[in-house]
């Protein structure tokens, strides 16, 4: 629904957005989409490392939502939003959405050994305890992390911005493409993406020798002569899809090969270990995370994810529906 389609109901309780320090620039985008202005916040960090938050107009009553991907720094970023969630519910607020473009810790979503934890399960409960009534994100490593929940969640995808970006690039060559999902436990979703696209699927298989490490053993799927598009959720480091191109080259794709995925974090030497690569043609990720100038590259194209978070905050508080954005 466009700006000048979107009618503006009656609410029965009034809309608050505010950004928190993680994002700022994306909470911006949002409010501007809302034709809204951001509501008014002090941060500091005090000099022994601790976080400090304080709301500077009334939310009494209000739907309020705030803007705080968990990206590094992780820790601080999540314990900011559990303080702003705890004074908004404090400050009686009616409604809480924490709106989470990233979702730290969402790879420890189960436990591959004895004696570990399920961090994303305690983050969930966590978030719950300070306050959120209902809780937006955006492609969580896991489908079940949703289930660690005892409230809403708006689980949102970047899909849509994926294939019209490709349908639009590839118009003319899509016949020549062939969509890979890096990772036997992303098929389902990959699938999708290669459903739109029209195009075959190709499936890594990987091996995890020790936590962070991982080895694509084998293909599933003829990859020979064809344009690769690896769809991932997000790039951390760059070793998955550094271990799925030298799998893809083995097996005869073209040295042309598109990555795609939503959370961009390129930590470390990331972008330079992905970029030196010249069978690695162009990087997409989204802006769910803030991409400082340092980690920009002519190869790194960032789709905005604003105005899905503007149509769903806008479908929420009117009481749309938000599942039918993704239809």
């Amino acid at each position: 629904m466009s700006e000048q389609q979107r009618e503006i109901l009656p609410l029965a309780h009034e809309v608050r957005i505010f950004a928190g320090p993680s994002h700022p620039e994306l909470a911006q985008k949002i409010a501007d989409g809302m034709q809204m202005s951001l509501g008014k916040m002090h941060y500091k960090q005090f000099s022994d490392g601790e976080n400090f938050i304080r709301f500077e107009e009334s939310v009494r009553g209000a739907d309020v939502y705030f803007i705080q991907p968990t990206c590094p720094p992780v820790d601080t970023n999540i314990m900011i939003l559990l303080a702003a969630l705890d004074a908004l519910r404090r400050a009686s607020a009616w409604r809480i959405t924490p709106v989470i473009p990233y979702y730290g810790y969402a790879r420890q979503e189960k436990k591959d050994r004895p004696r570990e934890p399920i961090t994303a399960k305690l983050i969930a409960d966590m978030l719950t305890i300070a306050g959120a009534d209902r809780v937006m994100c955006l492609d969580l490593h896991a489908d079940a992390i949703q289930g660690f929940f005892n409230i809403p969640v708006d689980h949102l995808t970047a899909d849509k911005l994926f294939t019209n970006y490709f349908l639009e690039k590839w118009r003319d060559t899509m016949q020549d493409v062939v969509i890979v999902s890096p990772d036997e436990g992303r098929v389902k979703k990959v699938r999708k993406v290669a459903a739109v696209l029209k195009a075959p699927l190709a499936v890594g298989y990987k091996h995890h020798p020790e936590h962070m490490v991982s080895e694509v053993t084998h293909l599933a799927g003829d990859v020979k002569n064809k344009i690769p598009l690896i769809v991932e959720d997000m790039i951390t480091t760059g070793g998955s899809i550094i271990q799925a191109v030298d799998a893809l080259l083995a097996h005869g794709c073209r040295p042309e090969i598109h990555v795609a995925a939503t959370h961009g974090i390129l930590a470390g030497n990331a972008v330079e270990r992905l970029c030196s690569r010249p069978e690695i043609a162009e990087i997409i990720i989204t802006d769910s995370v803030p991409i400082p100038p340092e980690k920009r590259h002519p190869k790194i194209t960032v789709l905005s994810i604003a105005s899905l978070f503007t149509e769903a905050i806008y479908r929420s508080t009117n009481n749309l529906s938000i599942t039918s954005l993704f239809d």
